[in-house]
């Protein structure tokens, strides 16, 4: 007699510090720790994860590691009980789950190999023309 069992999907957890605070104090610390190209996408509407991703980039797997026991902590500070932290042994990819905000942090060439931002920041496509957000030039 089997008996089924069913699996919920994750969902986006809410913590102590929701959205916009979240990611104020994640921008913070990443400046603070001297993060490099330092990239927001708002996840609103596209998924029910997180509200933010953010995406910076350390020089050095030291660096990477840093920024991310950094982060771990000012969020545990913060209240967030359930931060998820994968990839802290390495230090070539980290990324934090801090609810509402999704953090990646990666050393310069792991970061270019894998583009992530490019997967999130895809343009629109109409009528066979990328529709980027910026008006086109036109020439007469």
């Amino acid at each position: 007699n089997l008996v089924e069992r069913t699996i919920p999907i994750p969902r986006k957890r809410k913590s102590a510090l929701s959205g916009a605070k979240l990611l104020e104090m994640v921008e913070t610390s990443l400046d603070n720790d001297k993060a490099e190209d330092i990239v927001v996408i708002d996840l609103a509407g596209k998924t029910e994860i997180a509200d933010y991703m953010v995406i910076a980039t350390g020089q050095s797997s030291r660096q990477v590691g840093a920024m991310a026991e950094h982060l771990r902590q000012k969020a545990k500070d913060a209240g967030i009980a359930d931060v998820a932290v994968e990839g802290a042994s390495q230090c070539d990819w980290v990324l934090i789950d801090a609810g509402d905000v999704l953090i990646h942090l990666f050393r310069p060439e792991v970061r270019d190999f894998y583009g992530l931002e490019k997967l999130w920041t895809v343009p629109d496509v109409v009528a066979g023309t990328a529709a980027t957000g910026t008006q086109a030039a036109t020439h007469a």
